[in-house]
């Protein structure tokens, strides 16, 4: 077994399964038991505007999807097909819910894409761009939102730890957060689409420090993987780049809108820019979460940052929205992968 298969039967495997629903489960049902209350629920009034909504929730989080299914067969010039493509996003997804939200599912990512196209330069290259847009959809929606709501109703009162630096206001980590992905993104653009091997030069004069020499090679990898990246996306198009950035902008909404439609289903009001807003600062703060996808400090965080439009249904509200939006890629990607494994080492069942 060669590295990338360690990797995605390590990532795969049935414990961590087991630890990231168990956090997430745990959590929610501890938030929910904690203020549970027969009175609550029996004032919920089920009308076809809660039906409409909830569905509408459920469409938003295929959206997400299908959109990622488009870039995906986008980055690779057609190769692969809407079935493989399905199957690529849910086990990208499924990745994603296993790992630590710092860490993220790339690794795996860019060995299932190669598995499908048989280009390691290819693959490396799609695995790049996507997170670079990724990024891009942040750094350019951030100022937007500023510029409509401001920052009065952008932020809650509220401390968190970072790492063990302290304790700091959600401003001070949304502002850290984003001035470092903003910082990144710089110098990933730059290096792909001007100058990529004075990227890897500065960075094997960087990592060539005595303190530092340690990480050389990793970084002397991340070089040469900006250089293969440049070679494969130069001469695309611009209508190339409208269409992938388009197509993360739709899936990244859709994200967002999950929530805004699950706090209908239960509240049916509430100001919803402000919610899709505040669920940009959240994101930063979930970045950081040690826990495989940020399972248990997800569930915690959302009644935090929208507690007032959700009232009473906090924690129900969170456990629903985990449900769609984590729970569901560990429930399809465990039935994907043994198809896709079946399928791309062209496993055969022997007779009996």
């Amino acid at each position: 077994m060669n590295k990338r298969a360690k990797i995605i039967s390590q990532t795969f495997s049935g414990w961590r399964i087991f630890i990231a629903v168990f956090i997430g489960m745990s959590v929610s049902i501890y938030l929910i038991l904690d203020d549970f209350s027969f009175t609550l629920y029996n004032t919920i009034d089920w009308t076809l505007h809660s039906l409409l909504f909830l569905l509408l929730a459920i469409i938003f989080e295929a959206i997400r999807d299908i959109a990622y299914m488009y870039r995906i067969r986008l980055m690779t010039d057609g190769e692969i097909k809407w079935r493989q493509s399905f199957q690529v996003i849910m086990l990208w997804e499924f990745a994603s819910a296993l790992t630590p939200s710092v860490v993220g599912g790339s690794a795996v990512a860019l060995y299932i894409v190669n598995k499908e196209i048989n280009n390691p330069g290819k693959a490396t290259a799609i695995v790049m761009i996507t997170a670079l847009l990724d990024e891009l959809f942040y750094v350019i929606m951030v100022p937007i939102i500023f510029l409509f709501i401001g920052t009065n109703e952008l932020f809650i009162n509220t401390e968190f730890n970072l790492f063990k630096l302290g304790s700091f206001p959600t401003q001070t980590i949304f502002f850290i957060g984003y001035s470092f992905i903003l910082l990144l993104t710089s110098i990933i653009s730059f290096a792909i689409f001007y100058r990529p091997k004075l990227f890897k030069s500065l960075l094997n004069s960087i990592f060539s420090i005595s303190i530092l020499k340690r990480w050389k090679e990793r970084a002397n990898k991340t070089g040469e993987e900006i250089i293969i990246t440049s070679e494969q996306m130069k001469g695309k198009k611009l209508v190339f780049w409208i269409k992938a950035y388009a197509s993360t902008l739709i899936s990244w909404t859709a994200r967002f809108a999950v929530i805004n439609m699950l706090i209908l289903v239960l509240k049916g009001d509430g100001n919803q820019i402000i919610i899709f807003a505040r669920q940009l600062v959240m994101w930063v703060i979930l970045l950081i979460s040690p826990t495989p996808g940020g399972s248990g400090v997800a569930e915690y965080m959302l009644p935090k940052f929208l507690g007032e439009y959700m009232g009473a249904f906090g924690n129900e509200i969170a456990l629903s929205w985990r449900l769609l939006s984590y729970y569901s890629y560990l429930f399809i990607g465990s039935i994907v992968l043994p198809i896709w494994l079946q399928r791309v080492y062209k496993i055969k069942k022997k007779d009996a």
